[in-house]
């Protein structure tokens, strides 16, 4: 349907009037959005209900009030004026109260819908925002992956299984030890969380005879969801061993709290 059918349709007076339906209102409310002439049609409509509700009344002619006059007085011996007051029209309060209810109504209708659209980027700021932030984590924790990925599948990494003793025989950890960048990492998913105040401790050990050498602390251990860590550069092991020690670790290991123990 054209521009010029919709204003012809008789779709805008039902709609000065109020008469149209909800969805109907929405609908002719965003056509007079996007088309001036629909537009100004409306107020143009709206200034002929006024002009109509001040002038609805209709005015006698001088020449009918006379014929009127004299029909009415014919005969009669002393004939007065009879004084007439003009005859108060409801239907032009009706037409003010309809008009001021339109503009009323339009302009409450319009700041709805302002709100509304306002709301609606709200939300969808905050969603793109939490996307974004879920985006950054899955990036972060993509590349973390890739990193461990590449530390187990490196050739040059020798893997040195440590099996849980009489202190925690359920408890195991892994050693994967770089002898060319002198690097350890330590897989520490078999082990328990250490209770408050203690810390996990990392040996490097010589086994003839017994020399312990401290290469890291994990106290982080609580907060790393993937139990992976990096310790300090190692040389001549010969077995790796992880005790459980004081905050702050020790200068000796605690035998009694040797958590795993395993051979290179």
């Amino acid at each position: 349907m054209s521009t010029q059918e919709y204003i012809e349709s008789g779709i805008l007076e039902l709609y000065v009037y109020g008469k149209l339906s909800e969805p109907e209102m929405e609908e002719v409310f965003k056509m007079a959005e996007e088309h001036t002439e629909i537009k100004e049609e409306i107020i143009a409509i709206e200034r002929a209900v006024l002009f109509l509700s001040s002038s609805v009344s209709p005015r006698l002619s001088g020449k009918n009030y006379e014929n009127i006059k004299k029909q009415i007085f014919e005969g009669a011996v002393a004939p007065k004026v009879v004084e007439i007051k003009p005859k108060s029209s409801w239907s032009n309060y009706l037409g003010w109260a309809a008009a001021l209810v339109f503009l009323v109504g339009g302009y409450y209708y319009h700041m709805q819908k302002q709100e509304e659209a306002t709301n609606q980027i709200v939300t969808i700021e905050n969603e793109k925002s939490e996307l974004q932030k879920d985006i950054v984590n899955l990036e972060l924790t993509n590349a973390e992956n890739q990193e461990l990925i590449a530390i187990i599948r490196d050739p040059k990494n020798i893997v040195v299984p440590l099996l849980g003793q009489d202190v925690a025989p359920k408890s195991y950890a892994k050693i994967y030890w770089n002898q060319d960048t002198k690097k350890v990492y330590v897989d520490g998913l078999g082990l328990p969380n250490p209770p408050e105040g203690m810390v996990y401790q990392v040996w490097s050990l010589k086994l003839n005879p017994l020399t312990p050498e401290s290469i890291g602390l994990i106290d982080n251990f609580g907060t790393s969801k993937k139990r992976f860590f990096e310790m300090n550069a190692s040389y001549d092991s010969e077995a790796f061993g992880i005790t459980l020690e004081p905050a702050g670790g020790s200068p000796t290991p605690t035998l009694e709290q040797l958590f795993t123990l395993g051979k290179v």
